[in-house]
């Protein structure tokens, strides 16, 4: 039985063109370890906007119902040319009750369940997912799950990385998002040295409010020298950053050199001898480039993490762990918020756009594709 429903889409051509549209379509029967869930709620994650809005120009996009028309421009457009002329589905993950199934014992086992899952286009009415990455929600209700995976998965994913290269502090950018209000209660609960690095006095308050020790606000004249105490205090040369541009991971290197030659019983010409490594997760900031200045000696490291290499990496064993932790936390550690609700044409206006692609910390919008 083919099951129709709207699913939006987004498509750049090679002369920079970008559409966003809702439409109908039709969706296959589940086969196999599949399932087809009916999705009831979907949050517009950062990792969407590289493919729904990326850099264009929506302040002078042509808008109508369920559609909207953009500029992409250089060197953006250059920068995407895989995906010129495709019709791309979007949004990472979601939730919602599942309606068929294929033939497997496992995705047999979830029909009528209620799951977070992360089908690659969320925002749709119906979606097919694997059953093996699908999580059980029990009573909790599809708001209250859709955002079950990738943050909490990834927050989990810093931890458990830190720990296989042998660390027992973290640095954290952008530390007061919802992922890092979330990293900064399992680094609490796993005895996790935490550097929380935030712009406003506002989540500086609100990271201590929730237990934070070490939270530093990068706006304040004295940020380096607040920086450098509590890198000093927690050992934490293992860092990440989901802004990308400009000296934030620089910054924080610099501190960590300095920390360390500090601690450096003779001179070296060659810096310290210690192993100082950011990684960045994420593009917040499209507008600036990555810069990096010689000051740090030459035992650094900076390097991409992404969440699925990290999932196959660690294994079947310490995932299911993981999403086990997520399952059983999902109304305290790993409870997330939402400034607004819109559905698939609600997402396409230019009032929502422009304000949901800014990614302002505490202020995400959840896909509701039912209304």
């Amino acid at each position: 039985m083919t099951t129709t429903g709207k699913q939006l889409f987004t498509t750049l051509t090679a002369d920079g063109q970008l559409t966003l549209e809702v439409s109908e379509e039709k969706f296959p029967d589940p086969t196999g370890n599949q399932v087809l869930v009916k999705m009831e709620a979907a949050p517009i994650n950062p990792s969407d906007l590289a493919i729904l809005t990326s850099a264009a120009d929506f302040e002078n996009a042509e808008y109508s119902e369920g559609k909207v028309v953009a500029q992409m421009p250089e060197p953006f457009l250059s920068g995407q040319r895989s995906r010129h002329g495709q019709r791309l589905p979007a949004g990472n993950e979601g939730a919602g009750t599942v309606v068929a199934t294929g033939d497997s014992d496992m995705a047999k086992a979830l029909m009528g369940q209620r799951v977070a899952c992360v089908p690659g286009n969320a925002f749709s009415q119906y979606a097919i997912a694997d059953a093996m990455m699908c999580l059980p929600l029990g009573d909790h209700s599809a708001e209250a799950g859709a955002s079950s995976f990738v943050n909490p998965m990834t927050a989990l994913g810093f931890v458990e990385t830190a720990k296989m290269e042998g660390h027992d502090a973290i640095v954290h950018l952008a530390a007061a998002s919802n992922l890092g209000q979330m990293l900064n209660k399992i680094c609490i609960e796993d005895g996790m040295k935490l550097v929380n690095i935030v712009r406003r006095q506002e989540h500086v308050d609100l990271l201590k409010s929730q237990g934070a020790k070490y939270v530093v606000n990068s706006s304040d004249d004295d940020y380096m020298s607040k920086l450098r105490e509590a890198i000093a205090e927690t050992g934490a040369f293992l860092g990440f950053d989901p802004i990308g541009g400009g000296q934030n991971t620089d910054h924080v290197l610099k501190a960590m050199e300095q920390v360390a030659v500090k601690q450096m019983s003779e001179y070296s010409r060659y810096g310290s001898n210690q192993d100082k490594k950011m990684y960045q997760y994420g593009r917040l900031d499209l507008q600036n480039p990555t810069i990096l200045t010689p000051s740090y000696g030459l035992q650094w490291t900076v390097s991409g993490w992404l969440l699925t290499p990290f999932l196959a990496k660690a294994g079947m064993e310490t995932v299911g762990k993981m999403r086990a932790r997520v399952q059983q936390n999902l109304g305290t550690t790993f409870a997330s918020s939402y400034k607004a609700k819109v559905d698939l044409e609600g997402m396409l206006t230019k009032e929502a756009i422009t304000d949901y692609r800014q990614m302002k910390t505490g202020e995400k919008y959840l896909v509701t594709p039912w209304g």
